[in-house]
């Protein structure tokens, strides 16, 4: 398998209802923890009035750097059940916040933790997961005499890289990108 990481493709939403209270779940890409806390930040200021910004991010190609934040529901109950939506995803460079609206019903623990993780679970289905890998762009020197058969070869496998245009000067030459481990 190449290496390299997947992410989601963009923001993606999800609404849960639990007893009364609404549950808004938000995924978006993040790079930075920078990029995370404005993504929150932004998320707080447009629901203002709401209860609970709980959060969870994981980033980092390799995902060494993970986070949650309860934002004042029980300890446990909701960043690391959403963190471990993000892991089961097997996503990185994400970030996660679910709003919460009260309903005036307490939910108990495991209430909020079936509805914080649905609320990621939905905004995760309303988006796409891309996959990463490492590549390497090559240029391959074919000579004229065994052009048609090689570019069709390439094209045939084409799947596991991308052709370029080909340029023809002494001998065609064709950039090709293709995965690291497809190199060979």
């Amino acid at each position: 398998m190449a290496s390299g990481f997947a992410t989601v493709a963009g923001p993606g939403t999800g609404l849960v209802e639990a007893k009364k209270s609404q549950f808004l779940g938000l995924v978006a890409p993040a790079a930075t923890v920078a990029a995370a806390d404005a993504i929150v930040a932004a998320r707080r200021k447009e629901h203002y009035s709401a209860r609970h910004h709980c959060t969870a991010l994981i980033l980092g190609p390799d995902a060494d750097m993970q986070r949650s934040n309860d934002d004042g529901e029980p300890a446990g109950s909701a960043g690391a059940p959403m963190l471990a939506v993000l892991r089961h995803a097997g996503v990185t460079d994400v970030v996660a916040v679910v709003t919460r609206y009260f309903g005036g019903t307490l939910l108990g623990v495991g209430g909020l933790i079936r509805a914080y993780t649905d609320a990621v679970t939905a905004a995760l289905a309303a988006t796409a997961v891309v996959r990463y890998v490492a590549a390497r762009r090559v240029v391959v020197r074919v000579p004229y005499g065994v052009w048609g058969d090689f570019d069709h070869a390439v094209h045939a496998w084409a799947g596991r890289g991308t052709v370029g245009e080909a340029a023809f000067g002494e001998v065609a030459v064709l950039p090709v990108v293709v995965a690291e481990d497809a190199l060979a």
